[in-house]
């Protein structure tokens, strides 16, 4: 991926612009955090774009993140150990970081 030039980003990795992004910026951040993403990622990273293009704003905390998540996708997928499996750390920080949104405001 030498070939593509990154959007410019904060000292946390996340975007300076949501819309700068896509999905070879993703795949760049992912590998920053060690992932490779897998379509159970990309079904959250395109939830997590669709949110931000409705309200303009990141999941404001892992609870409200996996809430939307449930909501939207299912239990299944809206609890919090399928999230951790998917973005360690901190799900929703980790996951709005590889969609390039915001940083979640409640996030540590």
């Amino acid at each position: 991926m030498s070939d593509l030039t990154m959007p410019e980003r904060n000292n946390e990795g996340f975007l300076e612009n949501a819309w700068d992004w896509n999905d070879r910026v993703a795949e760049t951040i992912a590998e920053d955090d060690g992932l490779e993403l897998t379509e159970k990622h990309w079904e959250i990273i395109r939830f997590l774009r669709t949110f931000y293009a409705e309200y303009e704003v990141s999941p404001p905390s892992n609870r409200l993140f996996v809430k939307a998540v449930k909501e939207a996708l299912g239990e299944e997928k809206g609890n919090s150990i399928y999230l951790m499996q998917l973005f360690p750390g901190t799900p929703a920080k980790t996951a709005c970081r590889i969609a390039g949104l915001p940083r979640p405001t409640n996030c540590l």
